[in-house]
């Protein structure tokens, strides 16, 4: 591992600085905005117009609001950092292992072990639990820059920080947070059940069971999950169970389930993409799990399961607008070397039309993604944020792939360029994390239910 365990926290623990530091060139981009301002006197000299309304580029400091309003691509020093760590990371120690890991359609553990130490898998976790203690953002930053280079491996990190951390973070007692969590910082891979054959898109049909144990002691779970994704590698599962059919989602409850309780992991489904990352069922039978390793309250995991796949959709647009990225500078490069009629293919307007056209939409789909980061960690509302930026992030990822592929014209059909993995990983975009038409199902609801309100659409 060419990457040091302790690269981003030595960067990190380098970058702090005293609030006054940081309010100091604020507090003189204010002066310098309210004091009075002296225009030298019109001469008639073409020289002295054109140093009156100058345009020369400001200092940061100078141009940002001291309000906190600025751009979407505005990060923190900590977020900065974490964005070259995992760049360099994606380069250094996932692209060497990226072609053999997809067609032996296996994670190679040595990769898993190399984000626990790099604190890739902890991102928002805090400190006291060896996490990095960092902003949803700096999570999200992760996964769309392993994604460039694999998004298998992105998958792998996005569940297990966007979905597993999150629901403990978010919805465990102190008890089961203080147990678990700094396993997940530390070595322990997590994985969220609540997919089954029956209950898809459909998430709340589920068959999976839960009962209480006559002392009120322990649960017992039975059932199984379906396409369950990092399930052959996890050690610790989120499980989702229902405990009173007649409740309907109301009974639905959800749990803290180690592999040693008893999970089997049964059969590996064999993909069209994401390859490496494993999608396994999960069997659960007459397992027991102690009454303290329930999470949040019972018949609440509708609740859990629906607010953290809001997060999770996130996850997967970061994973879309990174995966599209990826396949787009890998195809630009090899136009630009790849010569036809004497010139590099690049060179061709119909070529560079096509290429401005996939830049703008991934830089479109990029910025969606980060305002849902953004309105998530301002705790405003970002359910149809999170959903458009899903559904547009997976078109994108498509269409950019696709085009890389011909713009690689017979080398990017083939695997020697790596181009085509990019598309055979791009497709999963459209159906997990919620299908395509639940997320305009979703944003139909939230854009225009309150305007269609008095109304039926039956």
């Amino acid at each position: 591992m060419s990457v040091q365990a302790s690269s981003f926290r030595g960067l990190r623990a380098a970058a702090r600085v005293t609030s006054a530091s940081v309010l100091a060139p604020a507090s003189r981009a204010v002066a310098a905005a309210t004091a009075p301002r002296v225009l030298a006197p019109c001469t008639g000299a073409s020289s002295s117009r054109a140093a009156a309304f100058s345009s020369s580029a400001l200092a940061r400091s100078e141009f940002e609001s001291p309000f906190g309003v600025n751009s979407l691509q505005k990060f923190s020093d900590e977020e900065s950092m974490i964005r070259d760590t995992a760049a360099r990371f994606a380069q250094e120690v996932v692209a060497p292992r990226t072609e053999s890991m997809d067609e032996n359609e296996k994670m190679d553990p040595e990769i898993i072990k190399a984000l626990f130490e790099n604190g890739f898998m902890g991102v928002e976790a805090s400190a006291d639990h060896g996490g990095a203690d960092l902003s949803f953002t700096s999570a999200i930053i992760v996964i769309e820059e392993l994604a460039k280079v694999d998004p298998s491996v992105s998958v792998l990190c996005d569940v297990h920080n966007t979905l597993v951390s999150t629901v403990l973070r978010k919805y465990a007692s102190e008890a089961l947070r203080n147990k678990y969590m700094p396993q997940l910082c530390e070595g322990t891979l997590g994985s969220f059940c609540l997919s089954e054959p029956a209950s898809g898109s459909d998430a709340f049909a589920m068959k999976t069971s839960c009962k209480k144990s006559a002392d009120g002691k322990s649960w017992v779970i039975n059932g199984s999950k379906m396409w369950i994704t990092n399930s052959a590698e996890a050690e610790f599962f989120i499980v989702f169970a229902q405990g009173d059919p007649s409740k309907g989602y109301k009974g639905i409850s959800a749990f803290a389930v180690e592999k040693s309780m008893g999970v089997e992991i049964a059969k590996k489904e064999r993909k069209l993409g994401i390859r490496a990352s494993s999608t396994c069922t999960v069997n659960f039978d007459e397992i027991t799990v102690p009454a303290e390793n329930l999470i949040g309250e019972e018949g609440k995991g509708y609740k859990i399961a629906i607010e953290i796949l809001n997060e999770g959709r996130v996850g997967i647009a970061a994973q879309m607008i990174g995966l599209a990225q990826g396949a787009f500078e890998k195809s630009v490069r090899y136009a630009a070397e790849r010569n036809q009629f004497g010139k590099p293919v690049a060179s061709f307007q119909g070529m560079q039309f096509q290429i401005a056209q996939i830049a703008t939409e991934i830089e479109a789909a990029r910025l969606m993604t980060y305002n849902a980061a953004r309105l998530k960690e301002e705790g405003r509302p970002f359910a149809k944020e999170a959903a458009m930026a899903k559904l547009f992030s997976s078109q994108v990822a498509q269409r950019a792939a696709g085009s890389a592929i011909e713009w690689a014209g017979g080398q990017g059909f083939t695997r020697e360029q790596g181009i085509e993995k990019y598309w055979r990983d791009s497709k999963i975009g459209a159906i997990y994390e919620g299908t395509s038409n639940i997320q305009l199902r979703e944003i139909f609801k939230r854009e225009c239910g309150t305007l269609l309100s008095n109304r039926s659409l039956d």
